[in-house]
């Protein structure tokens, strides 16, 4: 990923008043992050405004990444449970990214600022070894993904909990996104977040890491 990315003019324009106001935030393109030989690539929006636009980790300084790092962790995919700024948490057979890498207004990105990022999201997903595992946050992502491998989303809907086999040996799960919005409402709960994260370790072929988030 090109770290100084100015293909999109909106997204680049606002993130130059995003650094006007913010002088301390990251404000660039926010690269993926985690094991660079992962069999679990886990594909989210865009980042927030005062989350990985903040910190330039994805998922990380805002209420989106609570439920994800807190499940990664249990199911042995992070060293911690919480993801902070600067700290020394390690992903571990897992990579984490965008399907838009900038911070878009109203975090709502343009159908064509989808499309001019998912370059960048077919070369990380042809990075993928088959048997890999992808996990689709939300239909922006879902749809970017079947984008990226070429594939007709009316052959693959959306729908939390779904399983799509696609090319490459990949298999692609699809689940709501961890916002705010949707954990506070019950459109997804923690539950219904491990049934999914249970699908991958079975698929990856190893058992679930039960590690308490206590504490």
């Amino acid at each position: 990923m090109d770290p100084d990315c100015s293909l999109c003019p909106r997204l680049s324009g606002f993130l130059i008043e995003v650094r006007q106001s913010h002088p301390d935030y990251h404000a660039k393109p926010v690269p993926p992050f985690g094991d660079e030989n992962a069999r679990l690539l886990v594909v989210g929006l865009a980042p927030g405004l005062h989350g990985a636009n903040r910190t330039g980790r994805p998922f990380t300084g805002d209420h989106a990444g609570i439920l994800l790092y807190e499940t990664l962790y249990k199911y042995g995919f992070s060293s911690r449970a919480k993801s902070e700024k600067d700290d020394d948490l390690e992903l571990q057979d897992c990579r984490i990214t965008n399907a838009v890498k900038c911070l878009p207004p109203q975090n709502k990105p343009q159908p064509s600022e989808v499309r001019q990022c998912n370059a960048y999201l077919s070369r990380e997903l042809s990075g993928l070894e088959a048997g890999s595992a992808v996990l689709a946050l939300g239909l922006i992502a879902h749809n970017a993904v079947l984008a990226a491998l070429k594939q007709k989303a009316g052959k693959h809907p959306f729908g939390h909990g779904a399983i799509h086999d696609l090319p490459g040996g990949l298999m692609l799960y699809d689940s709501y996104h961890c916002s705010r919005y949707n954990t506070q409402t019950k459109r997804l709960t923690p539950e219904m977040f491990e049934s999914v994260f249970r699908d991958i370790r079975e698929y990856l072929g190893r058992k679930p890491c039960l590690t308490s988030t206590s504490g």
